[in-house]
Formats: C-alpha cells, sequence, structure tokens
C-alpha cells in the first residue's frame, strides 16, 4: 500500500479497494479519494497562508518536541514536583511514548509508506520550515507522542489534563504549519498514541490491582 509522492494514505487506500460492479465498492473509492483531496487541500491551505507572528514560535515548538524532549521535561517536573500520583503519571507517560514510538515507526509506517510532503519551491514562507525528516509520513509520530503523554498525565493528574493536552494539539498542528506532515498524518498519529496510551494504562492498572491483591494475600 505504498503511497507515492503527492499521494495520500486514502488515495493509496483506494488503489487497493476491490474494483467491483456494485455501488459498495465505488463508493469507498470515491470517498477514500474526496478524503485525500480534503488531506492535501488543507496542508496547501496552512502551507500558503502568510502567518509571521505565529511561525517563529510554532517551528520552536516544532523543535522542542523533536525526540520527545519536550514530554521528557514535563515528566521529569512531574515526578519531582507531583509526589507519588506525579511520578507514576510520570513513568506511565515515559512508557506511553515508548510503546506509541514503536508502534509508529517499526508498524505503521513501514506499511503505510506514505512519503512527506513536497514543499513549494522557492519556499513561500521559510522562516516556519524545520528540517524535513527522512523517515515516513504517516502517521505523525511527533503527534502520536504527544497525545499518548498526554492521556497518560491527565488520567492520573485531572488538573494537567487540558493544558497537557492543548499543548499536544499546538505540537500536533505545529507539524503541519513548518511543512512536513499532512493533516491526515496528525491526525490518525493522535488517535494511535492516545489508544496506545489507553492500552498501556489498562496493563498499568492490572498489574497495580494484582501487587494490591498480592499484598492483601501476605
Amino acid at each position: 500500500m505504498a503511497a507515492g509522492p503527492g499521494e495520500t494514505v486514502a488515495d493509496a487506500l483506494a488503489r487497493r479497494v476491490p474494483a467491483g460492479p456494485g455501488p459498495a465498492a465505488g463508493g469507498a473509492v470515491v470517498a477514500l479519494r474526496e478524503l485525500g483531496a480534503v488531506d492535501r487541500a488543507v496542508y496547501e491551505a496552512v502551507a500558503r497562508t502568510p502567518t509571521a507572528t505565529l511561525d517563529g514560535p510554532v517551528r520552536r515548538l516544532s523543535a522542542a518536541a523533536d525526540n520527545s524532549r519536550l514530554w521528557l521535561g514535563i515528566a521529569a517536573v512531574v515526578a519531582l514536583v507531583g509526589g507519588r500520583r506525579g511520578r507514576r503519571a510520570a513513568l506511565e507517560g515515559v512508557v506511553a511514548i515508548g510503546v506509541t514510538s514503536a508502534t509508529v515507526n517499526l508498524g505503521l509506517k513501514p506499511v503505510a509508506r506514505r512519503h512527506r510532503p513536497e514543499r513549494a519551491r522557492p519556499a513561500l514562507f521559510a522562516d516556519r520550515h524545520v528540517p524535513m525528516p527522512a523517515s515516513l509520513s504517516f502517521p505523525s509520530g511527533h503527534a502520536a507522542s504527544a497525545f499518548a503523554f498526554a492521556y497518560a498525565i491527565g488520567r492520573h493528574l485531572p488538573g494537567l489534563a487540558v493544558p497537557i493536552r492543548l499543548l499536544a494539539a499546538a505540537v500536533a498542528y505545529s507539524r503541519v504549519h513548518t511543512g512536513v506532515h499532512y493533516p491526515g498524518d496528525v491526525v490518525i498519529g493522535s488517535v494511535t498514541g492516545a489508544g496506545t496510551a489507553a492500552m498501556v494504562a489498562a496493563v498499568a492498572d492490572r498489574a497495580a490491582r494484582a501487587r494490591a491483591a498480592s499484598d492483601r494475600g501476605r
């Protein structure tokens, strides 16, 4: 299902839908191609809209999230000042990032094989750009890690749930604004991150219950 240059994952999926005489297959192909067209159109709209005031801060935010540095820094602060609950939230957040990164980079990107967007040449607003990563585009690892971490922190520290999710959303958007991802990449990355973090949370809760039951049985 490799997506070629300029082709969205929706386009690639459309090619894989079996052609048939029934309306269902044709409708699925049309819907997927329309989603791909919307994905490209939103990317182009962002890429061609001048936002000189936003460009610098958004570029710096995107760069801060490289290699999850932003989230690891927040985890360190939460662990230091948040007591036992903060340490648990920070640990679960870091584990969620690790599992999500492995899922995205080892599982999903090699399957989708979507290329990065092609920036306009000459660049319309070069000040907003970050270096184009060498990795594949779909889904966004930055968005996935952001929402994985936000899910873990938010469930243990409800007071941080809204601000940390807003920050995660800003990081996800920054990847489109800086020209390294299509919107569909960050949407699916965000869903993947939150879903993976929910599975990590379920495993952590099960382990905690098992430890508590073992302690009661002693």
